[in-house]
């Protein structure tokens, strides 16, 4: 049986991550159409890409290939009336709310998608891909990301995992999910 290799990698940095506001939908930071498949050969083949239906994923993906299929099960954790909002200005108009949200994973004080139900979400899409023999590259969002790793690792650490613009983990399923952190290669390093 072959198995699933996943490799969830993090949007670009916009420009909400560098002011700690909730996301939008806007654009990356870099000048992405010029690199525009400047990094599809860090795969050996081509991976089945997969991107989040927001701009910044969109973006990014085009980084690594232009063949992207949009899955909606990869789009941000839906913040609600806190999307464009600074972290900031939350944490003195409304700190109970945002001490509750970060400290009960079922509240969504905000409106929208609670991080257990983002979790649960996740958590249903990554079952889809059991089945789903090969390499798979899904370009998303931190809160994804955290979710995945919650929902693999089996985990109530959610807020304790912090998640960089451009990095990557990588999940293998072979009868059960694992977690792999990829190495580099030390050779011609001296």
């Amino acid at each position: 049986m072959q198995a699933t290799r996943l490799t969830l990698l993090c949007h670009a940095r916009t420009v909400a991550q560098k002011l700690a506001c909730f996301p939008t939908d806007e654009p990356v930071e870099m000048d992405w159409q010029s690199a525009r498949g400047a990094r599809a050969a860090q795969f050996k083949k081509p991976p089945r890409l997969l991107s989040g239906p927001e701009l910044r994923t969109r973006q990014t993906a085009e980084l690594f290939g232009s063949d992207v299929e949009l899955v909606t099960a990869l789009r941000d954790c839906d913040f609600g009336r806190w999307k464009g909002a600074r972290i900031d200005d939350l944490q003195k108009s409304e700190p109970e709310s945002l001490q509750a949200w970060l400290d009960d994973p079922h509240s969504a004080p905000h409106g929208g998608e609670s991080v257990t139900q983002l979790g649960q979400r996740v958590a249903a899409w990554l079952t889809t891909l059991e089945a789903t023999p090969g390499h798979i590259v899904a370009i998303t969002h931190p809160f994804v990301i955290r979710a995945a790793l919650t929902q693999v690792l089996q985990s109530v650490a959610f807020n304790l995992i912090d998640v960089e613009p451009l990095s990557a983990i990588e999940l293998r399923f072979n009868g059960c999910w694992r977690l792999r952190l990829p190495g580099t290669s030390l050779e011609g390093q001296h």
